[in-house]
């Protein structure tokens, strides 16, 4: 069946808008001038096969705050390898805006990122790491302070370490002393480093009394 555009009235519902819309005409409104075109067409596609690919795709070119979101929010519905993949590939993003919004969306998957966090915890790129440690932040999964202790404990760079030491002393237990005194022991020159873990140590002591 050929794809039939109509111009959408403000009273059309949603069922109306989808019963005269295909993949692929939806997926030519994903580049429509609209916005609002735009829009519809991210909530529409959501629901069909396929849809990740091009959902993808169009992350790296939306350029409308409203639009973005809504592909990062189905991106997350829909929850497959290819979204999960692309929401990752945005950390890498120069853009800070699209990185904090990933973030966001990756901390509310803990099953899905806790399958690849340790990779990411392993990334060549140390602001990919540091990023990986934000989603630890609010990641409800019973294996964080683990993750963060082997951050701490392999870690080569300052900042990533600094960052996972942040989070540790706000979650952290009597099974990360050991690793926060040997972190201070091998960065005895990094101020911050030091100050940090000196207050993880009597935040975790004073909560085990």
């Amino acid at each position: 069946m050929a794809f039939i555009k109509k111009q959408q009235s403000s009273t059309e519902t949603e069922d109306e808008r989808k019963a005269l819309r295909d993949f692929e005409g939806l997926c030519e409104e994903l580049n429509h001038a609209d916005s609002q075109v735009r829009r519809w067409a991210v909530r529409d596609l959501v629901e069909m096969p396929n849809a990740s690919s091009v959902l993808v795709e169009r992350l790296e070119h939306e350029n409308n705050a409203s639009v973005r979101t809504g592909i990062l929010n189905a991106l997350a519905q829909l929850r497959d390898t290819i979204s999960l993949n692309g929401l990752i590939e945005c950390l890498r993003s120069e853009d800070a805006a699209l990185r904090n919004e990933s973030i966001e969306i990756l901390k509310e998957l803990p099953d899905e990122v806790g399958a690849i966090i340790e990779t990411l915890l392993k990334d060549s790129d140390s602001d990919v790491r540091i990023f990986a440690v934000n989603i630890l932040e609010s990641l409800r999964h019973e294996n964080v302070e683990q993750w963060l202790i082997g951050v701490i404990e392999k870690d080569s760079h300052v900042n990533v370490c600094s960052t996972a030491l942040d989070l540790l002393s706000e979650v952290g237990s009597e099974q990360a002393i050991p690793a926060i005194k040997k972190l201070k022991a091998r960065f005895p020159d990094e101020p911050y480093v030091c100050f940090s873990a000196d207050l993880a140590l009597k935040r975790i002591e004073e909560g085990s009394q």
